[in-house]
């Protein structure tokens, strides 16, 4: 259990990072990646960035649901 403590310093900074470089790859500013600290909030944030348009994207790209 005690591992699980020494690994959060490296984990947390890594996922951050992570996730703003996908966030400026689709368009998005990368302060949303601070919602992912939130419970809860995480999980509607992924949601929301998954089923929204992205401004990145081609127009030519179908950004729709099938």
């Amino acid at each position: 259990m005690e591992m699980i403590y020494l690994l959060l310093p490296v984990f947390i900074p890594f996922t951050l990072w992570l996730g703003s470089k996908i966030l400026e790859k689709a368009g998005f500013d990368k302060k949303w990646v601070f919602c992912l600290l939130i419970p809860v909030v995480n999980i509607i944030i992924i949601w929301v960035f998954a089923f929204s348009n992205w401004p990145n994207l081609k127009d030519d790209v179908g950004q729709g649901i099938i």
